[in-house]
């Protein structure tokens, strides 16, 4: 099957969905909130949906892969937003050189 695909924007869930949404707007994303259940993230023309929805399985195997120019750059804005003083569990991870690129880690 050929579908000449355009985008794809998954469907994500949250423990506390209010948490979650300061969070993502924190790091940079829009928020278009579709109902009280479930917004819409987006940076330029990528995005994702949070749902108010909570099982334990789903959102312990969900990630979400953001890929940008630069990830020494990126972490710096991130560092500077202070996520570990403004959310209890969030975890940092700094950039590591691997093969095939540079990567960083947030949630």
């Amino acid at each position: 099957m050929n579908n000449k695909a355009t985008s794809i924007w998954p469907f994500i869930g949250a423990k506390d969905y209010k948490l979650s949404r300061r969070f993502y707007c924190d790091v940079g994303f829009e928020e278009i909130v579709l109902s009280d259940a479930m917004s819409l993230f987006k940076t330029d023309q990528i995005g994702f949906y949070l749902q108010n929805a909570y099982i334990k399985d789903w959102i312990d195997n969900s990630m979400i892969f953001l890929e940008v120019f630069d990830v020494d750059l990126y972490w710096k804005k991130l560092m500077a937003l202070e996520l570990t003083s403004k959310y209890q569990d969030v975890r940092l991870a700094p950039v590591k050189q691997y093969d095939w690129g540079k990567e960083c880690f947030y949630a």
